[in-house]
C-alpha cells in the first residue's frame, strides 16, 4: 500500500520538508517559506500524537512541537532557536533515559562517550569570533548528551540512533558555519536534509519500538 494511503501524514511532513529544501533557493519571500519549513516537524509531532496514545509517544510529539518552533525561531533570531533546540535535546535525553539498552557493548559505550565529550570540545573551538566559544560549547554539550542517550537506548540504532547522529552532524556543520566553513555553500546545503532525516527516522524509530510494545 502507498505511502501516501497508510501514513499521510508523514507524506505531507516529507513533502513540507523537501518543499522547504527547493524553494528556499527561490524568490519566494520568507513568510511563506518559515511556516513550511515548521510544518516538517509539526507534522512529525502530529503523527506522534495520533499513531500511539501513550506517555512516550506524548513526550515524543511535544518535543518535535518544540523543535518546530526551534525551526522557525533559527530563520528570525538565532539565540531563541538555539534555546528552543536545547529544550529539545534535554526533552530527548528524558525520553532515551527512560528507555535504556539492557546489554551494551563496550565500543558502543566508547562511541556514545565520545558524542558526549567530543562535541562540545569541537564545538568549542570552532567558532572565529571567540566570544560565540562557550555558547556554542554548551549548546554542543546538550546536542552531544542526545545522540550519546540515543545510542545507548533499548531503540533501534539503525534509526532512532543513527539519526540522532545526522541531528548532531547538521548541528556541528551549523556551527562550523561560524568558523572553518563560514561561506561555504555545501555545508549549508546539507544541512537540512541530515537534519530533517535525522528527525524523521527518530519518530517513525521510536513509534515503532511503542508499537510492538503493545
Amino acid at each position: 500500500m502507498a505511502l501516501s494511503e497508510k501514513r499521510p501524514i508523514l507524506l505531507a511532513s516529507m513533502a513540507a520538508a523537501l518543499a522547504f529544501f527547493v524553494l528556499r533557493q527561490s524568490p519566494l519571500p520568507e513568510l511563506f517559506l518559515v511556516p513550511l519549513k515548521g510544518a516538517a516537524c509539526g507534522l512529525l509531532a502530529l503523527y506522534a500524537f495520533m499513531r500511539h496514545r501513550g506517555r512516550d509517544a506524548y513526550h515524543l510529539g511535544a518535543i518535535m512541537i518544540v523543535a518546530a518552533f526551534g525551526d522557525i525561531a533559527m530563520e528570525v533570531d538565532r539565540v531563541a532557536g538555539a534555546l528552543l533546540f536545547a529544550g529539545y535535546q534535554l526533552g530527548a535525553i528524558a525520553l532515551y533515559l527512560r528507555h535504556p539498552r539492557e546489554h551494551t557493548a563496550t565500543t558502543q559505550k566508547i562511541a556514545a562517550a565520545a558524542m558526549l565529550l567530543l562535541t562540545p570540545a569541537i564545538c568549542w573551538l570552532f567558532p572565529f569570533d571567540r566570544s560565540e566559544a562557550l555558547p556554542a560549547a554548551l549548546y554542543g554539550l546538550t546536542v552531544g548528551g542526545m545522540a550519546a542517550c540515543a545510542w545507548l537506548s533499548a531503540f533501534s540504532r539503525y534509526r532512532v540512533g543513527v539519526g540522532a547522529v545526522m541531528f548532531l552532524a547538521s548541528d556541528l556543520l551549523i556551527i562550523a558555519g561560524m568558523g572553518p566553513l563560514m561561506g561555504q555553500q555545501w555545508q549549508t546545503w546539507l544541512i537540512w536534509p541530515l537534519y530533517y532525516l535525522g528527525q524523521f527516522l527518530i519518530c517513525i524509530g521510536v513509534l515503532d519500538r511503542l508499537q510492538r510494545r503493545l
